[in-house]
């Protein structure tokens, strides 16, 4: 994997999504030729346009983020990621048509769009043709051993069973006389040289998978592994890194204290956050307004009460504050006091369950943003009833809280709608990991999936 911003990207994604760009760039350059071609208009000066050019392909690829196409499952389904990329390029010439209504250019054509359409199609479909059983071979996974089997072991390799994973597991090694849950794993008295064991199998990362408390750090082993040249890392680590969450059954706080995260230098990033946030949501406000006067007129047409919720919830460093969106229950739905939403729940409204599958009720939280209780990204918030049971029961639950909550999030795009402790234990490990590694980078990632969970909305209630 390539680590961008403290965020990692799968080498087969990377080189995919490069690929993406310079295809819509020769895509855009082709349909401009051909219609500059059409009106006679000379074509020789590359330089007077490759600004709109690039710009053309880059609001292409962004859509196709935005919408999922190198996501798990586009990678390993030709007509998944086709139905995406008809989709992404379908979005990416209605922003552009709108770009250029709003800023007039007379470097881009609007009658160039159906061209750059279609040849974008055709590319990128031939390109899917072409590499999708290549990206998916065994030439981008990296090949892994493991130290250890038993139940870290075993989780391992269930991960390592899913075809969207970027590994394999050539090898397990047993370092004790405990019960084995890996069946196949090898004693390490049967192996007299782990290093060159590992120089033969071609092994590129080992990871210590030791159950905790059982076994003595193999210190020896491990030195002449790294000094080998190859990568070793420890399970907590790995997890992090291959699923994009810290797990919660093993990790500990000397590991979270001691793991590279929670930079210091977050300062400039929470001035730019923050920048960002009152420019957007004043849009956003501003763009909208009709938009949730229209719905709450309707809201309060639909059933009585109010037009607006609002709920006490949990902010930074756990100050309580008041979250407004448009209702969508009945107004006795907490009367027995903050209750889980359930699927089909009965207490959502006709209209109800219309808003909350559009997110259109989510609208008036982007005065939140405005006042600065919230943010776009982060944690969604949670009613402080929830918080004190789950922080009984759920460890490090109360360091979600040391960043500002959002209105979209790393676990709102990873992880369906919670309604439960253990969804709110799953999408803890998704917050955490947000905590540790934020940047601007992974936040425009987010705001960009965000737009797939909109067009798809599973798992809303």
């Amino acid at each position: 994997m390539i680590r961008l911003f403290k965020h990692y990207i799968p080498h087969a994604v990377l080189l995919l999504g490069l690929l993406d760009l310079g295809l819509l760039v020769l895509a855009s350059e082709l349909a401009w030729q051909l219609r500059a071609g059409q009106i006679g208009m000379d074509i020789a000066q590359f330089g007077t346009r490759w600004v709109p050019l690039f710009g053309t392909a880059m609001v292409i690829w962004l859509a196709m983020i935005a919408v999922g196409v190198y996501g798990p499952n586009a990678l390993r389904s030709l007509r998944f990621a086709g139905a995406r990329v008809l989709v992404a390029i379908s979005l990416g010439i209605i922003a552009l048509a709108v770009i250029d209504f709003v800023v007039p250019s007379d470097f881009f054509w609007r009658s160039t769009l159906l061209y750059t359409m279609g040849l974008a199609i055709l590319v990128l479909v031939a390109d899917r043709l072409l590499l999708n059983s290549f990206l998916g071979s065994s030439a981008f996974r990296r090949r892994v051993m493991v130290l250890g089997a038993g139940d870290r072991a075993q989780r391992l390799r269930e991960l390592g069973d899913k075809p969207e994973t970027g590994f394999a597991i050539v090898a397990y090694i047993a370092m004790s006389d405990d019960p084995r849950v890996v069946e196949e794993a090898i004693p390490r008295s049967a192996i007299h040289d782990l290093g060159r064991f590992v120089e033969n199998l071609g092994v590129s990362e080992v990871v210590l998978a030791l159950q905790e408390r059982r076994n003595a750090l193999p210190l020896k082993d491990l030195l002449r592994i790294k000094t080998k040249g190859v990568h070793v890392n420890d399970f907590s680590s790995f997890i992090e890194r291959e699923t994009g969450r810290v797990d919660l059954d093993t990790v500990n706080p000397s590991w979270l204290i001691f793991s590279d995260g929670f930079s210091s230098s977050r300062m400039f990033s929470s001035a730019v956050k923050r920048i960002f946030d009152i420019a957007a949501s004043s849009v956003l406000l501003a763009l909208t307004l009709p938009v949730i006067a229209l719905f709450a007129c309707l809201v309060k047409l639909d059933s009585k009460g109010p037009a607006f919720f609002r709920q006490q919830r949990v902010g930074l460093y756990g100050e309580p504050f008041t979250l407004i969106k448009l209702r969508s229950m009945r107004t006795d739905a907490e009367k027995d006091g903050a209750k889980w939403a359930e699927e089909n729940d009965p207490r959502v409204t006709r209209l109800g369950r219309f808003i909350r599958k559009v997110r259109i009720d989510e609208l008036p939280q982007a005065w939140s943003v405005l006042k600065g209780h919230m943010s776009f990204v982060g944690p969604r918030p949670e009613v402080p009833a929830f918080v004190e049971s789950l922080e009984e029961g759920i460890p490090f639950y109360g360091e979600r809280h040391m960043v500002k909550p959002g209105i979209t999030g790393w676990a709102q795009i990873n992880y369906p709608y919670g309604a439960s402790v253990e969804d709110s234990r799953r999408k803890l490990e998704y917050d955490l990991y947000y905590a540790k590694n934020y940047t601007p980078f992974l936040d425009f990632v987010i705001l960009l999936q965000t737009v797939r969970v909109i067009l798809w909305p599973e798992g809303a209630r």
